[in-house]
């Protein structure tokens, strides 16, 4: 490949065509026409001297060479933005952009650390993209973020990832079921009600189901609910028992019990992740040292974790 024929243009039509996933979205997002954005893909293949794209059952997916490429881009543009920002900052102070991906239960606890945030550094532009656990995972696979937020993190030797937070689990009932009237329940005097769960993948579902498995138990009847809000409203109507996170249940106004249920909470963790297949630009670690420092100003302290000075080596 003969590298002086790269240009920062070519790959940032690149990196446009793979995250909006058409030639046609690219070359509107970049005020060019179809055919220009064709052959700037073709021009780059042939420098590269591989295939960078190609269709599979009409759906636009990159090959192995093209994987490589779009992290190799996003490294270099990452680095050049850092250059930019660098030598502004001699002028005018902190500045950057960062985008975060966090799971939906999440969204009760990073927004008070990030008005903080803001409030310290505004210059910083963030972008806080919610969704389930698939939504972020696929957004961590193609390194569309900067940091993350898991309860379930991803693994293997490209995730770097830190517990941040306690997330105890607590089992909620209707404030008038007739088990928020005993103590000691186990989990056999309740596993014939119906119980709402999220959907397959959800963090919370996968510790519940992982606990009734190593129980031995098996659920009668469940229903799949993909919103901790409408989770807590059926509850709260009688529809049924569930599993939710005591942050996401310290936000509810719904008229909702915690039962006394042995080996009740179970315990997760919040853990804050990044991809090392992409480098961080310098605001996000900025971000990442402020979380470290100033998060227990923000929740409760039963639920810090020890270890959280250890962000900063992060």
């Amino acid at each position: 490949m003969d590298q002086r024929q790269l240009t920062i243009r070519l790959l940032q039509v690149f990196l446009e065509v793979v995250r909006l996933g058409s030639i046609s979205s690219a070359a509107r997002a970049l005020h060019l026409t179809q055919p220009t954005v064709s052959l700037q893909l073709k021009k780059l293949a042939e420098i590269v001297g591989a295939p960078l794209l190609e269709f599979r059952h009409g759906q636009l997916v990159l090959t192995d060479a093209g994987s490589e490429l779009m992290r190799t881009s996003q490294d270099v543009l990452t680095r050049l933005n850092d250059f930019s920002l660098f030598l502004a900052d001699n002028q005018k102070g902190h500045n950057g952009n960062i985008s975060i991906g966090i799971v939906t239960t999440a969204k009760y606890i990073l927004p008070k650390v990030l008005g903080a945030f803001y409030k310290q550094f505004p210059g910083v532009n963030i972008t806080l993209n919610i969704g389930n656990r698939a939504q972020i995972m696929e957004r961590f696979t193609h390194l569309q973020d900067d940091i993350y937020l898991f309860s379930h993190p991803p693994t293997g030797d490209h995730v770097r990832a830190m517990r941040i937070l306690k997330n105890p689990l607590q089992l909620i009932a209707p404030a008038d079921h007739w088990a928020c009237a005993r103590q000691n329940l186990s989990m056999n005097d309740v596993i014939s009600e119906r119980f709402l769960l999220r959907e397959p993948g959800s963090a919370t579902r996968s510790v519940f189901e992982t606990y009734l498995s190593r129980q031995g138990l098996q659920l009668s009847h469940s229903m799949q609910i993909e919103s901790n809000e409408a989770i807590q409203l059926s509850v709260a109507s009688g529809l049924g028992l569930a599993v939710l996170s005591a942050h996401t249940l310290s936000q509810s106004n719904e008229p909702l019990a915690v039962l006394d249920i042995t080996d009740f909470p179970l315990q997760s963790h919040w853990y804050l992740v990044s991809n090392n297949s992409r480098r961080l630009p310098n605001a996000a670690v900025q971000l990442i040292r402020f979380i470290g420092e100033q998060l227990p100003n923000f929740v409760d302290e039963r639920f810090v974790v020890d270890n959280l000075s250890q962000l900063r080596q992060f």
